[in-house]
């Protein structure tokens, strides 16, 4: 499990290709490589990768197919930076929300309305996630939790503040790059259980 809150910003600093797989190898800030250990997962951009191989900060993840498909990380070059969150463990303090690391779909940042101490990012999800966004629910955007401030069809916006701003990749983001999204899992349950019920009620 996940908080949402990014711990760290890593650098992808070598891609290895082959078919439908991927391996990255990410500097890790040195504050976030005490106790990892291979298996450890870490969420990149908000989907969860296990720790593969360790080599002092440079630290390895393979990438299937069905991530590469999902995902924005099949997109990322040398370079690229992403944002690392470790898992959680009990008793650490839950300063987002609860977040799986499984990335619901990709959205596309098409608005962005600068101000002089924040920020908002309005992004477009694909039609048949829109129901799952709420003004004021949670939210997850390459791996942080955030409130959504309002809905407009299948696009909805977040308000930045400096700190996440410097703390994360958001504030590098242009107009039609795309994010991971992972929406609350328990909007997403209710929304589900919903549909299903409203489904047999119709069929009966």
């Amino acid at each position: 499990m996940f908080t949402g809150i990014v711990q760290g910003v890593g650098t992808l600093v070598a891609v290895e290709e082959a078919t439908q797989f991927r391996r990255h190898v990410v500097a890790f800030p040195e504050e976030m490589i005490q106790g990892l250990q291979t298996g450890a997962s870490v969420a990149h951009n908000g989907c969860c990768l296990s720790v593969t191989h360790i080599d002092g900060n440079r630290v390895a993840f393979d990438l299937m197919r069905e991530t590469l498909r999902l995902t924005n990380l099949g997109a990322l070059e040398v370079g690229d930076r992403v944002n690392l969150e470790r898992a959680a463990r009990v008793g650490d303090e839950i300063g987002g929300h609860a977040m799986s690391g499984h990335i619901l779909c990709q959205a596309v940042l098409d608005e962005l309305d600068e101000a002089p101490n924040n920020r908002r990012l309005w992004f477009a999800v694909p039609e048949v996630h829109a129901r799952f966004l709420f003004e004021k629910g949670y939210i997850g955007v390459d791996g942080i939790s955030l409130t959504i401030g309002a809905v407009d069809g299948a696009r909805f916006c977040v308000d930045l503040i400096p700190e996440t701003l410097s703390r994360t990749t958001l504030g590098e983001r242009v107009l039609g790059e795309r994010v991971n999204v992972e929406v609350d899992p328990q909007t997403q349950a209710i929304v589900e259980t919903v549909e299903r019920v409203l489904a047999s009620r119709r069929s009966e």
